[in-house]
Protein backbone atom coordinates (compact mmCIF):
# COMPACT_ATOMS: atom_id res chain seq x y z
CA UNK A 1 0.00 0.00 0.00
CA UNK A 2 2.85 2.34 0.87
CA UNK A 3 4.46 1.60 -2.48
CA UNK A 4 1.23 2.57 -4.24
CA UNK A 5 1.04 5.85 -2.33
CA UNK A 6 4.67 6.61 -3.15
CA UNK A 7 4.01 5.84 -6.80
CA UNK A 8 0.97 8.16 -6.77
CA UNK A 9 3.03 11.00 -5.23
CA UNK A 10 5.73 10.45 -7.84
CA UNK A 11 3.18 10.59 -10.67
CA UNK A 12 1.64 13.78 -9.25
CA UNK A 13 5.09 15.33 -9.02
CA UNK A 14 5.83 14.35 -12.64
CA UNK A 15 2.50 15.82 -13.78
CA UNK A 16 3.25 19.10 -11.99
CA UNK A 17 6.73 19.19 -13.56
CA UNK A 18 5.20 18.59 -16.97
CA UNK A 19 2.67 21.37 -16.45
CA UNK A 20 5.44 23.77 -15.47
CA UNK A 21 7.55 22.84 -18.49
CA UNK A 22 4.64 23.11 -20.90
CA UNK A 23 3.75 26.45 -19.36
CA UNK A 24 0.01 26.10 -19.15
CA UNK A 25 -0.31 29.10 -16.85
CA UNK A 26 -2.84 31.51 -18.39
CA UNK A 27 -2.25 35.28 -18.19
CA UNK A 28 -5.16 36.52 -16.04
CA UNK A 29 -7.10 33.27 -15.73
CA UNK A 30 -4.69 31.59 -13.33
CA UNK A 31 -2.74 28.39 -13.94
CA UNK A 32 -4.52 25.63 -15.84
CA UNK A 33 -3.79 21.96 -15.19
CA UNK A 34 -3.05 19.45 -17.94
CA UNK A 35 -5.64 17.08 -16.52
CA UNK A 36 -8.27 19.83 -16.60
CA UNK A 37 -7.49 20.58 -20.22
CA UNK A 38 -7.70 16.89 -21.14
CA UNK A 39 -11.10 16.64 -19.44
CA UNK A 40 -12.29 19.68 -21.41
CA UNK A 41 -11.11 18.12 -24.67
CA UNK A 42 -12.85 14.85 -23.80
CA UNK A 43 -16.10 16.66 -22.99
CA UNK A 44 -15.89 18.65 -26.24
CA UNK A 45 -15.33 15.48 -28.26
CA UNK A 46 -18.24 13.77 -26.50
CA UNK A 47 -20.51 16.75 -27.25
CA UNK A 48 -19.50 16.70 -30.91
CA UNK A 49 -20.00 12.96 -31.08
CA UNK A 50 -23.41 13.23 -29.44
CA UNK A 51 -24.64 15.77 -31.98
CA UNK A 52 -23.56 14.01 -35.13
CA UNK A 53 -24.58 10.50 -36.04
CA UNK A 54 -21.63 9.91 -38.38
CA UNK A 55 -19.14 10.71 -35.65
CA UNK A 56 -20.91 8.28 -33.30
CA UNK A 57 -20.49 5.58 -35.93
CA UNK A 58 -16.81 6.49 -36.36
CA UNK A 59 -16.17 6.33 -32.61
CA UNK A 60 -17.85 2.92 -32.52
CA UNK A 61 -15.66 1.72 -35.39
CA UNK A 62 -12.54 3.05 -33.67
CA UNK A 63 -13.43 1.01 -30.59
CA UNK A 64 -13.89 -2.06 -32.81
CA UNK A 65 -10.53 -1.48 -34.52
CA UNK A 66 -8.80 -1.13 -31.15
CA UNK A 67 -10.51 -4.33 -30.01
CA UNK A 68 -9.37 -6.21 -33.13
CA UNK A 69 -5.81 -4.89 -32.86
CA UNK A 70 -5.49 -6.18 -29.31
CA UNK A 71 -3.09 -9.17 -29.32
CA UNK A 72 -5.30 -10.95 -26.81
CA UNK A 73 -8.31 -10.78 -29.15
CA UNK A 74 -7.38 -13.94 -31.04
CA UNK A 75 -6.73 -15.76 -27.78
CA UNK A 76 -10.17 -14.75 -26.54
CA UNK A 77 -11.86 -15.96 -29.68
CA UNK A 78 -13.20 -19.43 -29.14
CA UNK A 79 -12.27 -21.78 -31.96
CA UNK A 80 -14.88 -24.52 -32.22
CA UNK A 81 -13.72 -28.10 -31.78
CA UNK A 82 -14.94 -28.95 -35.29
CA UNK A 83 -12.61 -26.28 -36.69
CA UNK A 84 -9.70 -27.64 -34.64
CA UNK A 85 -10.46 -31.11 -35.96
CA UNK A 86 -10.41 -29.79 -39.54
CA UNK A 87 -7.00 -28.17 -38.90
CA UNK A 88 -5.65 -31.46 -37.60
CA UNK A 89 -7.11 -33.46 -40.48
CA UNK A 90 -5.72 -30.99 -43.02
CA UNK A 91 -2.24 -31.49 -41.56
CA UNK A 92 -2.65 -35.27 -41.21
CA UNK A 93 -0.19 -35.98 -44.01
CA UNK A 94 2.55 -33.77 -42.55
CA UNK A 95 2.18 -34.76 -38.89
CA UNK A 96 4.16 -38.05 -39.14
CA UNK A 97 7.01 -36.31 -40.97
CA UNK A 98 7.14 -33.58 -38.33
CA UNK A 99 7.02 -36.19 -35.57
CA UNK A 100 9.96 -37.99 -37.18
CA UNK A 101 11.89 -34.72 -37.35
CA UNK A 102 11.16 -34.09 -33.67
CA UNK A 103 12.42 -37.57 -32.83
CA UNK A 104 15.55 -36.90 -34.84
CA UNK A 105 16.11 -33.65 -32.92
CA UNK A 106 15.59 -35.54 -29.67
CA UNK A 107 18.20 -38.15 -30.66
CA UNK A 108 20.65 -35.42 -31.72
CA UNK A 109 20.12 -33.44 -28.52
CA UNK A 110 23.19 -34.99 -26.81
CA UNK A 111 25.34 -33.68 -29.66
CA UNK A 112 23.98 -30.19 -29.13
CA UNK A 113 24.69 -30.51 -25.42
CA UNK A 114 28.25 -31.76 -26.01
CA UNK A 115 31.22 -29.84 -24.67
CA UNK A 116 32.40 -29.11 -28.20
CA UNK A 117 29.23 -27.23 -29.06
CA UNK A 118 29.13 -25.58 -25.62
CA UNK A 119 32.71 -24.32 -26.16
CA UNK A 120 31.83 -22.47 -29.38
CA UNK A 121 31.57 -19.06 -27.65
CA UNK A 122 35.03 -19.61 -26.17
CA UNK A 123 36.43 -20.24 -29.62
CA UNK A 124 34.86 -17.11 -31.07
CA UNK A 125 37.73 -14.91 -29.87
CA UNK A 126 40.27 -17.28 -31.38
CA UNK A 127 38.32 -17.38 -34.62
CA UNK A 128 38.22 -13.58 -34.70
CA UNK A 129 42.00 -13.41 -34.22
CA UNK A 130 42.53 -16.01 -36.96
CA UNK A 131 40.21 -14.08 -39.27
CA UNK A 132 42.27 -10.94 -38.75
CA UNK A 133 45.49 -12.85 -39.47
CA UNK A 134 43.88 -14.30 -42.60
CA UNK A 135 42.88 -10.83 -43.81
CA UNK A 136 46.41 -9.55 -43.20
CA UNK A 137 47.86 -12.49 -45.12
CA UNK A 138 45.48 -11.83 -48.00
CA UNK A 139 46.63 -8.21 -48.12
CA UNK A 140 50.29 -9.32 -48.10
CA UNK A 141 49.54 -11.86 -50.84
CA UNK A 142 47.90 -9.14 -52.90
CA UNK A 143 50.91 -6.86 -52.45
CA UNK A 144 53.29 -9.70 -53.31
CA UNK A 145 51.25 -10.59 -56.39
CA UNK A 146 51.41 -6.99 -57.57
CA UNK A 147 55.16 -6.92 -56.95
CA UNK A 148 55.74 -10.17 -58.88
CA UNK A 149 53.55 -8.90 -61.72
CA UNK A 150 55.61 -5.70 -61.94
CA UNK A 151 58.86 -7.70 -61.92
CA UNK A 152 57.59 -10.02 -64.68
CA UNK A 153 56.54 -7.05 -66.80
CA UNK A 154 59.99 -5.48 -66.32
CA UNK A 155 61.64 -8.82 -67.19
CA UNK A 156 59.55 -9.16 -70.34
CA UNK A 157 60.40 -5.60 -71.41
CA UNK A 158 64.10 -6.20 -70.77
CA UNK A 159 64.01 -9.49 -72.68
CA UNK A 160 62.27 -7.80 -75.60
CA UNK A 161 64.80 -4.97 -75.67
CA UNK A 162 67.72 -7.40 -75.45
CA UNK A 163 66.22 -9.51 -78.25
CA UNK A 164 65.89 -6.43 -80.46
CA UNK A 165 69.48 -5.41 -79.63
CA UNK A 166 70.76 -8.90 -80.44
CA UNK A 167 68.85 -8.84 -83.75
CA UNK A 168 70.43 -5.46 -84.60
CA UNK A 169 73.90 -6.71 -83.67
CA UNK A 170 73.30 -9.85 -85.72
CA UNK A 171 72.32 -7.74 -88.74
CA UNK A 172 75.42 -5.54 -88.30
CA UNK A 173 77.68 -8.60 -87.99
CA UNK A 174 76.05 -10.21 -90.99
CA UNK A 175 76.66 -7.05 -93.05
CA UNK A 176 80.25 -6.80 -91.84
CA UNK A 177 80.91 -10.44 -92.61
CA UNK A 178 79.34 -10.02 -96.02
CA UNK A 179 81.48 -6.93 -96.63
CA UNK A 180 84.62 -8.75 -95.48
CA UNK A 181 83.95 -11.65 -97.83
CA UNK A 182 83.42 -9.28 -100.73
CA UNK A 183 86.77 -7.46 -100.10
CA UNK A 184 89.12 -10.43 -100.40
CA UNK A 185 87.63 -11.42 -103.70
CA UNK A 186 88.35 -7.95 -105.06
CA UNK A 187 92.05 -8.11 -104.14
Amino acid sequence: MAAGAAELRRLQWRLEELEQRVGLGGGGCGPRKVADELVKVQVALSNIAGKRERIKILFKKIEDVIKYLDPQYIDRMAVPDAMKLQFILAEEQAIPARAALLEQVKTLQPILDSTSIQAVPDHAAKLQRLSQIHIQQQEKRHDLTDSVKTLLEDYNKMTLLLSKQFVQWNEILTRLEAAKQVKPVAE
